[in-house]
């Protein structure tokens, strides 16, 4: 399934959480896939490396890989080569996640060759002047993610609304074709749609889901979220 252009997407990060490793990386994908499905609103999932080719070969949603390094083929032991996760089924990649910092020219490095491959890059953004430094790199999305909120609880939407407003601002003055994302301590349908209300085109997503005791209620609770933004946008 090809990303929407202009639909609200939740983006689950799946970490090297336990709960979402080997089976039940494909177990989780097929759940997000069937719920995104049914209720409209399109959902990608990020596994781990080793788990990309599985869960490609069962679901149709987006998958992304969590890293990729700025190598090409050749000489590069222990890299994560773009064109190895684009060969196991990725569209694309997260960059610089807060567990994952890139160095800025490392970093650009790794924009360029997800667009040389066709991968869909999303740069991941820990403040406002990160966000706006991190358009300047052209990729195709940035999701704002304050690094103190994430795995909180605490969902930026709610605690710091004001780094996503700003933020918005702040990439829409360099470029206005990059989707806006935000992540960080989303818990909730409601954190969904307090994020797209301040701007934001959808959410980037971990540790409230993929460690939830009920995982169908709270991708379900997401994708409602983000329906009802859809269906009220004002």
């Amino acid at each position: 399934m090809a990303l929407g252009a202009h639909a609200p997407l939740i983006l689950i990060n799946f970490k090297t959480y336990l709960e979402a490793t080997g089976k039940r990386s494909v177990e989780l994908s097929r759940l997000i896939e069937n719920i995104g499905k049914d209720i409209g609103v399109d959902v990608a999932v990020a596994p781990q490396f080793c788990d990309i080719a599985h869960v490609a070969a069962q679901v149709e949603i987006p998958i992304f890989a969590q890293h990729i390094d700025p190598v090409t083929p050749g000489a590069a032991t222990g890299h994560v080569l773009g064109d190895s996760v684009k060969a196991a089924g990725a569209t694309g990649t997260l960059l610089n996640h807060s567990e994952r910092l890139m160095l800025l020219s490392n970093l650009d490095r790794s924009v360029k060759l997800a667009r040389e491959l066709g991968l869909v890059s999303v740069v991941c953004a820990g403040n406002t002047d990160s966000a706006s430094a991190a358009s300047l790199l052209c990729p195709d999305m940035v999701a704002i993610e304050p690094p103190e909120l994430i795995g909180s609880g605490r969902a930026v939407s709610k605690e710091q609304p004001g780094v996503v407003t700003e933020s918005v601002k702040a990439i829409r003055r360099v470029n206005q074709s990059i989707k806006i994302l935000c992540g960080a301590g989303v818990s909730s349908g409601d954190d969904v749609y307090a994020a797209l209300k301040l701007g934001a085109q959808g959410v980037l997503v971990a540790s409230a889901l993929v460690k939830s005791a009920h995982p169908v209620e709270v991708i379900k609770d997401f994708c409602n979220g983000a329906r009802r933004f859809q269906e009220d946008p004002r």
